[in-house]
C-alpha cells in the first residue's frame, strides 16, 4: 500500500476547510488534482473519508477517526525535516511564530532586526491571533513556535520564560488619581474599568486584578485592541490597565492621559516562547530567546 505524505496533506486539508476548492488553493494544486489524489487514497484505504454533495463537503466517521492520525504523521514529518536541517546549522529555513497581538507590535519591530542580523538564513513567518487558537495551530504542526503570555491555560507544551511585563494603570488627566505617582490596587477599588473582548489573555489578567482590587468591568464595552482602550481612556470614558511593554507604542504623548506604575509586588504577566515537547528544534528556540528579551 503506497500512501504518499501529499495524499495526506490534501486529507487534511480537505477537512481543515471543508471545501476542495478552499483546500486546492491552500496546497497550490489544482482542483481536479486534489481530488483525484483524495479518491486513490480512499481506494488504498478501503474506506470513504468524506461525504460530497453539491453544496457540502462532511467528514465521514472513518475521516474522523483517522484525521487525527494524518495530522500526528505530517507533523512528524515536519519534525523529521526540521531535526535534519538543525544538525547541519541552527536557525536556518522556515520558523513559523505565532504572536498575541498584546505582543507583536511591541517586541518584535525592536526585536526581527537584530535576528535578521544575527541569523540571515532564517526566515520567519509570523502569524497573529488569539492563544487559543495559536495553540491549536501550534498541536497541528502549522506553527512551530509561539510567543504569548505564560499565564494562560497552555496545556502540554514546553515553555521558556523571556521577561516580566509589568501592568499599568492608564487614567484621564483629570481622574482624581491623576496626581499620585504610584498606586495600589486596592486605589482602584470601585472603578470603571475598560477591558479587551473575550479571547484576548490578556483580558483575563486584568480582569482577575480587578477582582483583587475591587474594580469592576465597564459591561457595555469590549475592545479588539490596546489602542482602542487608550483612546477610550482618553476621551474620559473610564480607566484600564496597559502592558508596560505597549506603552512606547501606544502612549507616546497623549496629554489626556496619565500613566501610574503599581507599587510592588505590581501585577504583570509573563512573556515566553511555547513549542510541543516533540519538537525537535528546541535547542534552536533557546539561541532565539537570547535575541527575543527586550
Amino acid at each position: 500500500m503506497n500512501i504518499s505524505l501529499r495524499q495526506l496533506e490534501y486529507f487534511a486539508a480537505v477537512a481543515e476547510w471543508l471545501s476542495f476548492r478552499d483546500a486546492a488553493d491552500a496546497c497550490f494544486v489544482t482542483q481536479p488534482g486534489l481530488s483525484a489524489q483524495l479518491k486513490d487514497l480512499e481506494r488504498l484505504l478501503g474506506v470513504q473519508l468524506f461525504e460530497r454533495s453539491q453544496r457540502t463537503v462532511l467528514l465521514t466517521p472513518a475521516g474522523e477517526t483517522l484525521l487525527p492520525l494524518a495530522r500526528n504523521i505530517l507533523t512528524a514529518t515536519d519534525e523529521f525535516v526540521d531535526l535534519a536541517r538543525s544538525l547541519t546549522q541552527p536557525l536556518t529555513g522556515t520558523l513559523r511564530l505565532g504572536v498575541i497581538p498584546t505582543v507583536a507590535p511591541y517586541l518584535l519591530p525592536k526585536t526581527l532586526p537584530a535576528l535578521r542580523q544575527r541569523y540571515p538564513q532564517l526566515q520567519v513567518r509570523l502569524h497573529e491571533d488569539l492563544t487559543h487558537r495559536l495553540l491549536e495551530m501550534l498541536s497541528h504542526g502549522k506553527l512551530d513556535l509561539l510567543l504569548v503570555a505564560l499565564e494562560a491555560d497552555l496545556g502540554n507544551v514546553s515553555t521558556l520564560a523571556l521577561t516580566t511585563d509589568p501592568f499599568v494603570v492608564a487614567v484621564p488627566a483629570r481622574h482624581r488619581l491623576a496626581k499620585r505617582k504610584r498606586v495600589t490596587e486596592s486605589d482602584i477599588a470601585g472603578e470603571q474599568v475598560l477591558l479587551l473582548d473575550d479571547g484576548h489573555c490578556l483580558r483575563d489578567q486584568a480582569l482577575a486584578v480587578c477582582h483583587t482590587s475591587g474594580a469592576s468591568e465597564i459591561g457595555d464595552f469590549r475592545a479588539s485592541s490596546l489602542n482602542t482602550l487608550v483612546q477610550m481612556v482618553a476621551g474620559g470614558i473610564g480607566i484600564t490597565l496597559l502592558p508596560r511593554l505597549s506603552l512606547e507604542v501606544e502612549v507616546p504623548q497623549i496629554s489626556q492621559i496619565v500613566i501610574l506604575p503599581f507599587r510592588k509586588p505590581e501585577p504583570s504577566r509573563t512573556i515566553g516562547l511555547v513549542w510541543r515537547t516533540t519538537s525537535p528544534r528546541a535547542h534552536e528556540f533557546q539561541l532565539l530567546a537570547e535575541l527575543l528579551v527586550p
